[in-house]
């Protein structure tokens, strides 16, 4: 497999039955996926020919790093028992089979509370989950786009979040991962959103570089390829430059998008 043209891997979220195959027609050494299925509670499924372990060779052979995205539904902030008891246990599941597959990070949304609910509860349920899951891959905690009521939308909800989880175990194994598309639809100004979430989190693990289908601070979560959404292309192209982690692009279509996407933002960097 050929290097990478900068020094900065660019990778993409690919489908799961074979991501090094999937790695290979990028040409890139990095791939995000789903194990089994993103809105179930069901587990994960490693669904590569041979299991975690064959994964895990062929991954190690072809050079290639993996990121596991835990399922849409994980919400381990709610204060509904039916969704917190359960997403804790599918987030554990999930950092078991990624710790299986010798993954790079397990990618996680903030998740939310209701709308009568104190945050301050939502923060303390966070750092009672990293407390109750034994944190084998590191935890990438992720911004989301939309929703009031969300914990890691707004700058101050993350610090919330981040205050809390500081003091349970296990916490110097959590980081962050930095989504433009989220943070732009989400009402966070990309100009100088890595030195304000470095200042809150202390570091970014990762970087999901995402267009935006839609306006700054609409909340609405929709990706759109590098060009062809609302992102100013210097402020897009600073946020990943400034990161400086690993690039996972999370946007429509196949190999030959992505490597048009990488290839954008290449000319940009």
């Amino acid at each position: 497999m050929s290097s990478q043209p900068s020094a900065l891997p660019i990778g993409a979220h690919v489908e799961q039955t074979d991501p090094v195959a999937e790695a290979r027609a990028r040409d890139t050494t990095l791939v995000q996926f789903f194990l089994g299925d993103p809105q179930g509670f069901k587990g994960p499924e490693v669904r590569f020919e041979g299991g975690p372990a064959a994964l895990r060779a062929a991954a190690e052979e072809a050079g290639v790093d993996l990121y596991v995205h835990a399922p849409y539904i994980v919400n381990v902030a709610t204060t509904n028992n039916r969704i917190r008891i359960p997403s804790r246990k599918l987030l554990q599941q999930h950092m078991d089979a990624a710790a299986e597959i010798g993954a790079q990070g397990l990618i996680v949304h903030g998740g939310h509370v209701n709308k009568t609910d104190d945050p301050a509860v939502g923060f303390d349920n966070w750092r009672k989950a990293i407390d109750a899951t034994d944190i084998k891959v590191p935890l990438l905690i992720e911004n989301t786009a939309g929703g009031d009521n969300a914990m890691a939308r707004h700058l101050d909800r993350i610090a919330g979040v981040w205050d809390a989880i500081s003091a349970a175990d296990g916490s110097d194994r959590v980081g962050f991962c930095l989504d433009t598309c989220h943070a732009w639809a989400g009402g966070i100004e990309l100009g100088d959103a890595v030195e304000k979430v470095r200042a809150i989190t202390g570091r970014i693990d990762l970087v999901h570089a995402n267009d935006s289908r839609d306006a700054f601070d609409s909340g609405a979560d929709r990706h759109a390829n590098f060009g062809s959404g609302h992102l100013p292309a210097d402020e897009f192209a600073g946020v990943v430059r400034e990161a400086g982690a690993p690039v996972i692009c999370e946007t429509p279509g196949g190999a030959a998008e992505h490597l048009a996407d990488f290839a954008w933002l290449r000319d940009h960097l």
